[in-house]
């Protein structure tokens, strides 16, 4: 996820494609919620904070994220991530970091073109035949009159 380079540390996103760490603002705060002591005295939950306008991250990616439709992204063009699930600050950084890299890959990912297939002649058959079965079955179940 991580990895380190000439350039600082970057989160990978592609073999292509990484985002400097410069570019990522995180800031511990308080979790919410139950957790006795923990969560009332030590900042463990993390606030990702990443602007897709600003980053140095190809256009067409930019393009992608910014035409999502996530509450995650506001009208600006910043994604803000809130990672509190584990009770350590490295877990829920990493957690924020996994969770930005998921979000871009998604958007940039183009789905595979669907193509029409055709129902075989035997599947056609077996369909039919499991119909024509199933009615008599329940014609089997009606009342017989003379």
């Amino acid at each position: 996820m991580l990895f380190s380079s000439h350039l600082g540390i970057m989160l990978q996103i592609y073999h292509t494609a990484s985002i400097p760490e410069r570019e990522i603002e995180i800031s511990a705060v308080r979790s919410q919620g139950a957790g006795g002591q923990n969560v009332n005295k030590v900042a463990t939950a993390i606030h990702l904070r990443f602007n897709i306008k600003a980053s140095s991250l190809p256009e067409r990616y930019k393009e992608r994220l910014l035409n999502l439709n996530d509450r995650r992204i506001t009208e600006d063009g910043i994604v803000i991530i809130k990672a509190q699930e584990h009770r350590s600050q490295l877990e829920n950084r990493e957690e924020a970091l996994r969770r930005l890299q998921e979000l871009i890959q998604n958007a940039v990912a183009v789905p595979k073109k669907r193509f029409n297939t055709k129902q075989t002649r035997s599947s056609q058959r077996k369909r039919l035949d499991s119909k024509t079965k199933r009615g008599q079955l329940k014609a089997m179940r009606r009342k017989i009159t003379d």
